[in-house]
């Protein structure tokens, strides 16, 4: 099945819609969730949801769109959180409001433990692999073994996350990139209360681009 990238989104904005408040959302409410001003996009992206299988209406009845048997299949208890976006060079401020659902079956691919997902920015893991608009696939935890690579965050004046290779010392935590043109990041004393690990990176998702 191949959805665009925003056809991707307004299913899943429709498939909570119907789950939180028991009925399909207006073109309205949709323009404005994604911050649209013209409603034809939205009903461009309805009628192509529609041709795909993945959405029924009821002609001349308003919030009729439905998610079609083939859809609730399709996206059905495997759908990865795409989060917000984490920085692969210095650290950014997290984001960590739902971006979207991908159609994604983590638990089968990367075990039971509950995952994420969040967007790379930058190139200081290139030579892991991880490239600038990959979407890393976090599996929660609070703690990795030295030498793994994870999503981490910083505390401090903000939230800020980073992706980086875990080095743990005796008296100091180290973030490593994966570039030599990048300096490893240090905490020493009182400043490694404020690096927490938010999870173990699990796998990288790389889209047409």
């Amino acid at each position: 099945m191949e959805l665009t990238k925003r056809q991707q989104q307004v299913l899943d904005f429709i498939r909570r819609h119907i789950e939180e408040e028991g009925m399909s959302p207006s073109v309205r409410e949709i323009c404005a969730h994604f911050g649209l001003s013209a409603p034809a996009g939205v009903h461009r992206i309805l009628r192509t949801l529609q041709d795909k299988g993945l959405l029924v209406s009821t002609p001349g009845k308003k919030r009729s769109w439905r998610l079609s048997q083939r859809a609730r299949q399709w996206s059905g208890g495997c759908r990865l959180p795409l989060v917000g976006q984490i920085a692969a060079g210095v650290p950014i401020e997290a984001r960590e409001n739902l971006i979207e659902e991908l159609p994604v079956d983590a638990a089968a691919l990367f075990g039971r433990d509950p995952c994420f997902a969040l967007y790379v920015q930058g190139d200081s893991m290139i030579d892991a692999h991880i490239t600038d608009g990959d979407i890393a696939v976090i599996q929660q935890c609070d703690d990795v073994d030295d030498g793994e690579i994870a999503a981490v965050l910083v505390e401090g004046v903000l939230h800020e996350a980073t992706l980086k290779i875990v080095k743990k010392q005796r008296s100091c935590i180290e973030l490593h990139a994966a570039n030599p043109a990048y300096a490893p990041m240090v905490f020493k004393g009182e400043e490694i209360a404020s690096v927490r690990i938010v999870g173990r990176l699990a796998g990288i998702i790389r889209r047409n681009r």
